[in-house]
């Protein structure tokens, strides 16, 4: 067991395993928020653990987990298992686009047998899907995949729309340029994000010491674990992304991306994304996931745009099987839990 601190303020962590007969069984990153003025915490575990799902005794896998998150003081419990749910191609969802339709309309071209299942057993051993109860998931439900698995670089290009290939030819005879950056161009990068806010009217309410913090942890822990990378135009940095990589690194994260509002003529997003995934396709990824997008298909909606760029790729909408909650056994518990719902559906 690894206790520490992590890149978010207000949280401590704890990594967590468990073994049967000698045998590792389970792992996984625990957020404790302690409440003020109570001895107690809610627990969170992003996109985890990391188990056996399949495993037709489930809850005894997890018993091992919920008795030390007790034992640690935690009234609840919310948990993301990595399990896909349902699938939808580029090419399906475009031609379901129209007036008041989402993607949950649509029939999925996939329905993942274990997900489906993996619900069903949560929903009997107690546990709420927090989507269901209104009270939203901490992590996109709704995710956006290229894969990367058998495919060469020439397949890559031809899966992008003609709008995309045009982009990136015309960035390219533009002159502009694209690499990774280092932690100093950090102050740059949340310069643009916050031009990009006001913008596309959003607010992620994230610091500069935020993304400080998270590249020197994450690199710390795995070299290589972050990267920031870079288009610029006539020596002058238009566009930033941030790149995160797995351990194993079959999986690469287009984290958060920034433009400036000028010049955007010289498409140096597109650009750069065009050469973030051929870096995770040359190093091997099995998979390119641009994390989240909304679930409207109607084209008069603001939050639209964001989903067409990301289709203009041709990969994938998955929809995630999303995060649940537990309340631990315990009037207090219970009553811990039914306020700090209560209190987050107020704000």
């Amino acid at each position: 067991m690894c206790k520490g601190q992590g890149v978010k303020e207000g949280w401590t962590a704890e990594s967590l395993g468990w073994t049967e007969d000698g045998r590792l069984v389970g792992a996984t990153l625990v957020l404790y928020r302690h409440l003020p003025g109570v001895r107690r915490s809610f627990a969170y575990i992003p996109a985890g653990p990391v188990l056996d799902w399949s495993a037709p005794d489930l809850d005894r896998l997890l018993t091992p987990l919920l008795d030390r998150l007790r034992a640690a003081g935690a009234f609840a419990v919310r948990l993301g298992p990595p399990l896909v749910y349902r699938r939808w191609t580029a090419r399906t969802l475009k031609d379901a686009t129209g007036p008041g339709r989402r993607v949950g309309d649509v029939l999925p071209d996939l329905v993942e047998p274990l997900g489906a299942a993996v619900a069903d057993r949560l929903r009997a051993a107690g546990w709420r899907r927090c989507a269901e109860e209104g009270a939203g998931d901490a992590q996109p439900r709704l995710i956006f995949e290229i894969p990367l698995a058998g495919r060469d670089r020439d397949d890559l290009w031809t899966g992008l729309n003609q709008e995309w290939r045009r982009n990136i030819k015309r960035a390219v005879k533009a002159g502009v340029e694209t690499g990774e950056a280092g932690p100093d161009a950090l102050p740059l990068f949340h310069e643009l994000l916050g031009v990009t806010e006001r913008r596309d009217g959003f607010r992620l309410g994230r610091s500069l010491p935020y993304y400080q913090r998270q590249y020197q942890v994450l690199n710390e822990a795995e070299p290589g674990a972050m990267g920031l990378w870079t288009a610029r135009w006539n020596g002058e940095v238009l566009a930033a992304h941030t790149m995160l990589r797995s351990p194993d690194r079959a999986r690469v994260w287009y984290q958060t991306g920034a433009s400036a509002d000028h010049h955007r003529e010289v498409r140096p997003s597109n650009a750069l994304q065009w050469r973030m995934l051929c870096e995770a396709h040359g190093a091997g990824a099995s998979v390119y996931d641009m994390r989240g997008v909304p679930d409207t298909l109607d084209p008069r909606e603001r939050a639209f745009g964001l989903l067409r760029w990301k289709l203009g790729t041709g990969g994938e909408v998955t929809e995630m099987l999303g995060e649940w909650e537990l309340t631990l056994d315990g009037t207090v518990n219970r009553a811990l839990h039914r306020a700090m719902r209560g209190y987050l559906g107020r704000r």
